[in-house]
Formats: C-alpha cells, sequence, structure tokens
C-alpha cells in the first residue's frame, strides 16, 4: 500500500497517474486525520508526501506552521515507527536569492527548510527518507493552478486565449531551472540514492524571456511587457539553479515539451 499525500495537486495527480498498486490519496487538510485515525499503518509501503500550502505569497504563519511542518513531523513519526520509506517534496524557495546558501524570502520557504533541517538531524531514525527541492516544475495538469501556475503554461494559456502573453519587464535577467513534472515523478519513483535531502533541477536554467519567446514563437503569439509588480520586489528570484546531482538522466527541455 502507498500513502500518497496532495494527490489532488498538480504534482500529486502526475504521481497519482503512475501506479497500478493500492494507493490511499489524502489531501493536506486530511493528513491529520491519518496521523490520528489511521489503523493500517503496517501495511504501508511507501509515502509519497507532497501535500502542503504551497502558495508564497501566504502570511498566515500559523497556518502554514499547522499544514506544513507540525503535520509533517506527525506523518515522519509514523513512518519511523514502523519503518515506511518516506519521499517528500521540499523546494529550491530555501535559497531565495543565493544558490547553494539557505536564504528563505516567504513563510512557505521557511517552512520547507524547517522540515529540511528536521530530516538531516533526524535521518538515521529513518529505513529510508528522501526529500526534493523542487526547482520551477511546469508540465500537464497545472490547469488549475490560476497564476500559480509555471510560466510555461500560463503563456501558453494566454495566447490561446487573446493571442498574447505577458512578461514582466526585464525578464531576460530572471533566470529558473525550469523541469517538467514527467521528470520530477520519474527521479522521485526510480533513483537509486540513499537517504538525504537533494536538488531537483536540470541545472540548465534559461530567463523567462526564452520561455516567452519558445511559448510566443510555438503559437505564433505577441509577447505583451508589463511593469514589474511592486509586491513582489525583493520576493522574487532572480536565478536558480540546482546542482547537478542528476547528471545521468536525460531531462526534458521547456523546447522538447513544447513540440
Amino acid at each position: 500500500m502507498i500513502i500518497l499525500t496532495g494527490h489532488k495537486g498538480f504534482i500529486g495527480r502526475n504521481f497519482l497517474d503512475k501506479f497500478d498498486d493500492i494507493v490511499i490519496g489524502v489531501d493536506k487538510e486530511l493528513i491529520e486525520w491519518l496521523v490520528t485515525d489511521f489503523k493500517e499503518w503496517h501495511k504501508v509501503d511507501l509515502v509519497i508526501h507532497q501535500g502542503a500550502i504551497s502558495s508564497t505569497i501566504e502570511t498566515d504563519i500559523n497556518k502554514i506552521h499547522h499544514y506544513n511542518v507540525d503535520l509533517t513531523l506527525k506523518l515522519f513519526a509514523k513512518c519511523i515507527e514502523y519503518g515506511i520509506p518516506v519521499k517528500y517534496a521540499s523546494s529550491a524557495s530555501v535559497y531565495g536569492n543565493l544558490q547553494g546558501v539557505f536564504n528563505p524570502l516567504n513563510y512557505y520557504a521557511i517552512s520547507k527548510l524547517q522540515i529540511d533541517y528536521w530530516v538531516q538531524d533526524n535521518i538515521d531514525q529513518f529505513s529510508l527518507i528522501q526529500g526534493f527541492r523542487y526547482f520551477n516544475v511546469y508540465g500537464n495538469g497545472e490547469d488549475e493552478k490560476g497564476d500559480q501556475a509555471s510560466p510555461v503554461s500560463k503563456f501558453t494559456r494566454q495566447i490561446k486565449e487573446t493571442g498574447k502573453l505577458n512578461l514582466f519587464e526585464g525578464s531576460d535577467k530572471f533566470l529558473r531551472d525550469f523541469i517538467c513534472v514527467d521528470d520530477v515523478v520519474d527521479i522521485v519513483l526510480n533513483n537509486r540514492k540513499g537517504s538525504g535531502v537533494y536538488d531537483l533541477g536540470t541545472s540548465n536554467p534559461v530567463s523567462f524571456q526564452h520561455v516567452a519567446e519558445c511559448v510566443a514563437r510555438k503559437y505564433n503569439g505577441e509577447i505583451n511587457y508589463i511593469p514589474f509588480p511592486d509586491h513582489l520586489v525583493g520576493k522574487y528570484q532572480d536565478y536558480t539553479r540546482a546542482r547537478g546531482e542528476w547528471e545521468n538522466h536525460k531531462f526534458i527541455t521547456v523546447e522538447d515539451y513544447l513540440k
């Protein structure tokens, strides 16, 4: 039996599609039920923990701590007790604007870093635990994410609806390590590494400008430049790049995906 939290989310749904086994899908709101009332832990072979409040602009720190930290630690305690392997979602947002140095810029990123620190302090108690600091994930199934969708999907939707996509001025200077959700699922489920917390990105960042040009070219649309919003000043990562921990994996590029 596999427990998959966050199974209705974008990345969670992509994990769910890969399983023929018995999977218990749990929304983040039901994790409390899982850690208090669930009685079949002895039947669980793997926990894939994706459920969280993932909004980088959420300001209710108590709410974030409850779902992203407190319930996660209670879930991990069950996994330790029953010797269950764990694979969980962390985030590249823990780096902020500093590569390889922790500098979280919002409450969501702080909550992810708290869990990573705790895991590293307690790693020997697990039969196996792997955390994955997802970089900028895009791909099929982002329709319900709205403004939280990746630029690949957001730009595509805008062009299909209006013939134009909106791009912040200066986007040639903002680079991200964009990774297709298919690569995320493949690496998380099939890697042979031991316990640890790993970066999960392509290690080949490209600019928002590049992504916009790829989408505009694919759909014969136009790029509409808009001012950079004041509320994101100081809260927006200039550059992200994963450590090269998956050199043997052939990653899907944005151009590949759009084909």
